[in-house]
């Protein structure tokens, strides 16, 4: 059963980089928030989709990973305490007679915001799933579409199926793990694998050392033994049936942006992107923010800088919206002493 709606100030919709730099601008203006994200953890795309990949165009960073990024931004925003929400979309967004919004997740969560910053990028990303049947009864036991702690697979013989970055990082992940599986074969269909330069050529060396297993198939099926999976059944390019012992199965076949119940929100959109203006990112709908790749406006620029400059104005529309009475000063986090109070620093 479903508790009270949570009141907030705030409500951001995404929790990558650029929605955990709008927590950080809100926070500067004394807007505490939540923060909503369908993935069970913060890092939008560059946690989940190259968090070993190499970012050059961060200011101040000249180069960082996406996990270093992601973690730099969640020590960037602790002054200001975000209660996060996990695992969980956002499947109604409705404007109430007081102007503020009911906003219901997938959780059945609810919460009444009196503003809303949709920092979703493309859309809710959502694991693509292995069809194969049965597999649903291994969910979260030995098949893992998420998979996140590299150290909870030691001692297992893990099979790691996918052809593309993910997988490849996940079978390097699993190897440097402290307490390391017992075996790490990666499946795909074909002998191709895409990823990152560096990490083909180790994996390929690790390969040749049998440091890591390389198994070329379709999977066809499950191998289940006394209720517990104990392989999967693959087809060879030859057409010769085999399976692939395993005691758990990381499906890493990437992750697919949905765009979602946001198109029934009533928010003006151009081509699956929400229009804003460019003084406050405010979407048709006043009170409704967004920012990042799901915008749009002329100029339109898909980068996380861009992203970053758009948060930072949407908080302080958003601050002169919420507290009219007040006046919205220009600070300096170097010398405003409001600000180093906010973040805890100083004297």
């Amino acid at each position: 059963m479903a508790g009270a709606p949570i009141e907030t100030d705030a409500l951001v919709i995404g929790a990558g980089p650029v929605g955990l730099w709008q927590v950080f601008q809100l926070g500067l203006q004394d807007i505490r928030c939540h923060v909503i994200d369908a993935l069970p953890r913060g890092g939008g795309q560059p946690a989940e989709l190259y968090p070993a990949k190499t970012i050059y165009d961060i200011p101040g960073l000249p180069v960082c990973s996406g996990q270093e990024l992601m973690e730099r931004l969640q020590q960037q925003v602790r002054p200001f305490a975000p209660t996060l929400h996990f695992g969980q979309t956002v499947t109604a967004l409705v404007r109430r007679e007081d102007d503020r919004f009911d906003v219901q997740t997938s959780a059945d969560t609810a919460f009444i915001a009196r503003s809303v910053f949709i920092a979703a990028g493309v859309g809710a990303f959502q694991a693509r799933p292995l069809r194969l049947d049965g597999i649903e009864a291994f969910e979260g036991s030995q098949v893992f579409h998420r998979p996140h702690d590299a150290a909870a697979f030691a001692g297992q013989h893990v099979v790691v199926h996918g052809g593309e970055e993910l997988a490849v990082d996940w079978a390097l992940r699993l190897l440097d793990a402290d307490t390391a599986p017992a075996s790490v074969t990666l499946l795909h269909r074909r002998d191709v694998f895409q990823a990152d330069a560096a990490d083909l050529a180790r994996f390929q060396t690790l390969t040749e050392q049998a440091r890591i297993g390389r198994c070329i198939g379709q999977p066809l099926g499950l191998r289940v033994e006394d209720g517990r999976l104990t392989g999967i059944e693959i087809v060879t390019p030859d057409d010769q049936t085999r399976v692939q012992p395993l005691d758990s199965l990381l499906v890493c076949l990437g992750l697919s942006p949905r765009l979602g119940p946001i198109a029934d929100w009533g928010l003006a959109m151009e081509r699956k992107q929400l229009v804003v203006d460019t003084a406050a990112f405010e979407t048709s709908v006043p009170g409704i923010h967004a920012v990042g790749d799901i915008n749009t406006y002329p100029g339109k620029k898909k980068l996380i800088l861009c992203g970053f400059h758009e948060a930072t104005l949407a908080a302080f529309a958003a601050a002169a919206r919420l507290f009219p009475e007040q006046r919205t000063l220009l600070q300096y986090t170097t010398t405003s002493p409001k600000l180093q109070r906010l973040l805890g620093v100083g004297g």
